[in-house]
């Protein structure tokens, strides 16, 4: 386990330390490749942090980075903090509004970007003002294809890493410098762009690698999107502290989940509650403890599958607590029990946490239900606030506390229970979603009159899935659900697309004018709400035809 002092908490010291003790080690694979080193994979990073900086990339420059799980999504985060630039690395199902709107709160001038969603970028291109610059890459390491065109954007292949000149060293970072920008979701409002300092990615890494008990024997399954902060920094930078392997999958599948654990040799891994239900919900096989996975952390673990899950599997989950903006201060032990709902005690070396009522800022009492609100004991090691968003930052941490915006009660033993999420929140198969993203598009379709988006209870537990209520413009508006929701899967990420429409008069509202989503969210799904799934509707299909029909009527 590295123990770098504190002013060295950054990405480039860590790594340079960890290819001084372990150069020969394996560190990274994809599931069908071949491993890279500790070494190779230090110098390559520096090789491609030389190629970013001859494009211009300085010490605290904000560069997006959009792509599948690969190594050159990987090595571009680590080359870029090497510089001593912010890696902005976004979700790849971002199109519309919601690409646009991360571009433009970075205020980025480059994107390092998967060839395949060249498309994607074009369509956004002059919505884009500030963006100048796109390198491309493709995930399998061949040559990208370059043959779109773009009116303002200059477009490349990113280079060949080459080395730079004798004595060459990137710049490299301060523990106190930004690190990365993670977007998450906005609630009732645009996504955020949380900032992460070096101090804190660390520490988040060291945590996670200690209270997972990772050593240089262990290999790490990672199969989340390196756009979330879990398989970042509680998979491979805790591995990277650890001298642990990594074996990156490029997607999550339940049916292959355990195959895969096989294949790679994986015995920890992370996942969150609808993937292990998904998991827990294949037929079973008699063969289904012989695997060697031996631990991973989870948030949550659905009380419900968890002792059969940790019995069938022969694995231990440790139920969590955490956000990106705040890391993971509530962790269950190895050493103790599992304890079916509990996310287990914080660490009080790094964090003060308090339950309040969320209208006062009050302390509630033992076992009562409040709002979590989290601060840290040493400097630089939670988040900086929401980058571009003053009055988001000055919101969340009111009282200079962070409000998390998530209910918890705590029991006599000091051990934390997560209720529910505070507020207008949709979580979809582990992505936080804005309802506002929703409420944006769905406006722009020819009718509607107003609308509200929320989360109803999916068949996963602690899930939702994504209902739109939608009144019409006039009483002569007819509202066809197909046609929106082939709008909405244009303009959306695929997450974000609802699941359930349903057409009503007026929107129940408070004596303040504000819409009660509340109500809507416990009216649920009813005899007069449409279902696409239930009607057979496939996105990608429904798209493609739409696209077909407009190609036929030009």
């Amino acid at each position: 386990m590295l123990q770098l002092p504190f002013d060295r908490w950054t990405l480039d010291a860590a790594l340079a330390e960890r290819a001084r003790l372990s150069p020969d080690a394996p560190f990274v694979r994809m599931i069908d490749g071949e491993p890279v080193s500790y070494a190779r994979m230090q110098a390559q990073c520096t090789a491609l942090a030389y190629a970013l900086e001859q494009e211009g990339v300085k010490p605290g420059d904000r560069v997006v980075v959009m792509g599948a799980n690969c190594l050159w999504t990987l090595q571009a985060w680590f080359a870029l903090n090497l510089l001593g630039a912010v890696d902005v690395t976004i979700n790849t199902a971002y199109r519309g509004h919601t690409l646009e709107h991360a571009i433009n709160t970075a205020d980025a001038r480059l994107i390092l970007i998967e060839d395949r969603l060249l498309p994607v970028l074009r369509d956004s291109e002059q919505a884009v003002p500030g963006l100048i610059r796109a390198l491309c890459y493709q995930a399998d390491g061949a040559a990208p294809a370059v043959d779109l065109r773009f009116e303002r954007v200059s477009l490349a292949p990113l280079a060949s890493a080459v080395d730079g000149p004798a004595g060459w060293r990137p710049a490299g970072a301060r523990m106190s410098d930004l690190a990365s920008i993670i977007f998450t979701s906005g609630t009732s409002g645009p996504a955020k762009g949380v900032m992460l300092p070096h101090a804190q990615t660390y520490l988040l890494a060291r945590e996670s690698a200690q209270q997972m008990q990772v050593t240089e024997r262990d290999v790490y399954y990672v199969f989340h999107p390196l756009f979330h902060m879990s398989p970042r920094y509680v998979g491979i930078y805790a591995a990277l502290i650890a001298g642990a392997a990594v074996c990156l999958d490029r997607s999550f599948s339940a049916a292959d989940w355990l195959d895969r654990i096989r294949a790679c040799g994986a015995t920890v891994s992370i996942a969150h509650g609808p993937m292990l239900e998904m998991i827990h919900a294949q037929p079973a096989r008699p063969d289904d403890a012989d695997n060697p996975l031996r631990r991973f952390g989870t948030s949550p673990f659905p009380r419900h599958i968890a002792a059969e899950f940790e019995a069938r599997f022969a694995v231990r989950g440790l139920e969590v607590w955490g956000m990106t903006e705040a890391n993971i201060p509530i962790w269950s032990s190895l050493d103790e029990p599992l304890r079916p709902g509990c996310c287990g005690r914080p660490i009080a070396d790094h964090y003060e946490l308090r339950i309040v009522d969320p209208d006062t800022d009050c302390d509630v009492a033992i076992g009562a239900t409040g709002e979590l609100l989290v601060r840290s004991k040493l400097p630089w090691t939670l988040m900086q606030g929401y980058f571009g968003m003053p009055d988001a930052t000055i919101k969340a941490w009111r009282n200079l506390w962070f409000h998390t915006g998530d209910l918890v009660y705590r029991d006599d033993g000091g051990y934390y229970h997560f209720v529910d999420r505070l507020g207008d929140r949709i979580r979809r198969r582990a992505e936080n979603i804005s309802s506002y993203e929703i409420e944006h598009a769905a406006t722009t379709y020819p009718g509607i009159g107003e609308c509200a988006a929320v989360g109803v209870a999916s068949e996963f537990a602690s899930d939702d899935d994504v209902k739109l209520v939608v009144v019409p413009n006039s009483a002569t508006a007819a509202i066809d659900p197909v046609g929106l929701l082939a709008h909405l899967a244009r303009r959306l990420p695929h997450y974000m697309v609802p699941r359930y429409i349903e057409i009503v008069d007026a929107l129940p509202r408070t004596p303040t004018n504000k819409i009660r989503k509340a109500e809507l969210r416990q009216n649920g799904v009813g005899v007069s709400t449409w279902d696409r799934k239930a009607a057979g509707i496939v996105l990608k299909d429904l798209v493609d035809s739409q696209r077909d029909m407009c190609s036929v009527s030009a």
